[in-house]
């Protein structure tokens, strides 16, 4: 080899440096956290048992008598009391069957309302135990037995110092070259590797297949997933609000809004007042702010990532993502430098995949949004037509 550094024939592990970089990324990639490497390149995780905190009267109800899907009756035991949706009235259940739930009005409440009707929604307050409770008297939580899975994708970037440029000498010796060089790649990868968190679809590696890893739209859209149609609508609390209620009502805790720098402005410029910016360690985005959630009164963080299409916002509980790498093939680089060749080379590989687990009940897309360009230029007319 014609030239030689300190590191020549070490391999160094990156998964490290990759962490900080994705989390400094201000950009979707930034929610994944690390979680157990992954032993098969089919990658298998079992699903949380999320339980929403509401049921929904199915059918006429009568004495009392309100019919339920199967889903909503696994919810609620006898002593589970339930206040309907924008009221106050607390109903009891006093009887569970197999197709429906008997209740009985606990308090008014000031509330004229003395028996659910068809379509109510009832949520879940408590269910209280009485003393010397039994195992199974309890809600119920824990692990399910469904399974979703990913699959692994290897990546790799090729770090090239010509002699040329090593003789040049401009940012130091090959050392400090090749760590910018380093630095530079896994940025890029970190930008890679984000794009096929939202786009990328999932295929097994066989003979002839390469091995991809599925990403947001994989797992979030398709049958049983949340979505709600913003039919060319402009942006607005008010279907982001009812995005966060689908995914509450599925068992979910909604934190974020994932949307394209466009349509932060428009949400924004609703919030103009109210607005707070961050820019700490523990919210991140190329554009971020915090709203309140209509829903819980909690805080919904906007991430503006350049890589979401227009039309298309996402309201996520992003408890669910992870980052697994395939055991023993987490980021490395290694030296690559062929015999005669003049210069450096080192290659930067690695194979993993991203976990998004309850993805049917911690996702919820909106679609058709009118584009930002068009929703701005309506606001700007707005203010100028107000101000006149």
């Amino acid at each position: 080899m014609l030239y030689s550094y300190s590191f020549q024939n070490r391999k160094r592990d990156l998964s490290d440096i990759l962490s900080t970089v994705v989390k400094d990324e201000p950009r979707f990639i930034s929610n994944f956290k690390t979680v157990a490497d992954a032993t098969a390149r089919k990658h298998e995780w079992l699903e949380d048992q999320l339980t929403g905190r509401s049921v929904t009267v199915a059918g006429q109800v009568s004495g009392m008598v309100c019919p339920a899907s199967s889903a909503d009756l696994a919810k609620i035991k006898v002593g589970t009391l339930a206040v309907k949706a924008n009221d106050s009235a607390l109903f009891r259940v006093v009887a569970v069957s197999g197709t429906n739930f008997t209740v009985e009005l606990a308090a008014a409440n000031g509330s004229k309302t003395a028996s659910p009707a068809s379509g109510d929604v009832l949520n879940i307050v408590s269910t209280p135990m009485a003393e010397g409770s039994n195992p199974g008297d309890g809600d119920e939580t824990g692990v399910t037995g469904n399974a979703n899975y990913n699959c692994t994708q290897i990546f790799r970037k090729d770090i090239i110092l010509t002699g040329s440029t090593l003789a040049i000498n401009v940012f130091g010796n090959a050392d400090n070259q090749l760590n910018r060089q380093t630095a530079f790649a896994l940025s890029e990868l970190a930008r890679d590797l984000n794009r096929v968190a939202l786009f990328g679809v999932r295929a097994e590696a066989s003979a002839s297949v390469r091995g991809t890893a599925g990403g947001l739209y994989e797992f979030g859209t398709g049958t049983g997933s949340l979505s709600v149609d913003a039919a060319g609508d402009r942006l607005e609390s008010c279907i982001i609000n009812d995005a966060a209620q689908k995914i509450m009502g599925a068992g979910g805790e909604p934190t974020q809004i994932l949307c394209s720098p466009g349509q932060a402005r428009v949400l924004s410029g609703e919030y103009k007042s109210q607005l707070q910016i961050l820019r700490s360690d523990d919210r991140r985005g190329a554009y971020v702010a915090m709203v309140v959630n209509e829903i819980n009164g909690r805080g919904l963080t906007i991430m503006a990532d350049p890589d979401v299409p227009d039309t298309d916002v996402w309201v996520l509980d992003p408890a669910g993502f992870g980052l697994s790498n395939l055991r023993g093939r987490a980021i490395t680089d290694e030296d690559a430098t062929p015999g005669g060749f003049d210069g450096i080379k080192r290659m930067a590989s690695g194979e993993l995949t991203f976990e998004f687990k309850n993805a049917h009940q911690r996702l919820c897309r909106i679609s058709n949004v009118q584009t930002s360009v068009d929703a701005l230029a309506e606001m700007r007319r707005n203010t100028s037509a107000s101000a006149e």
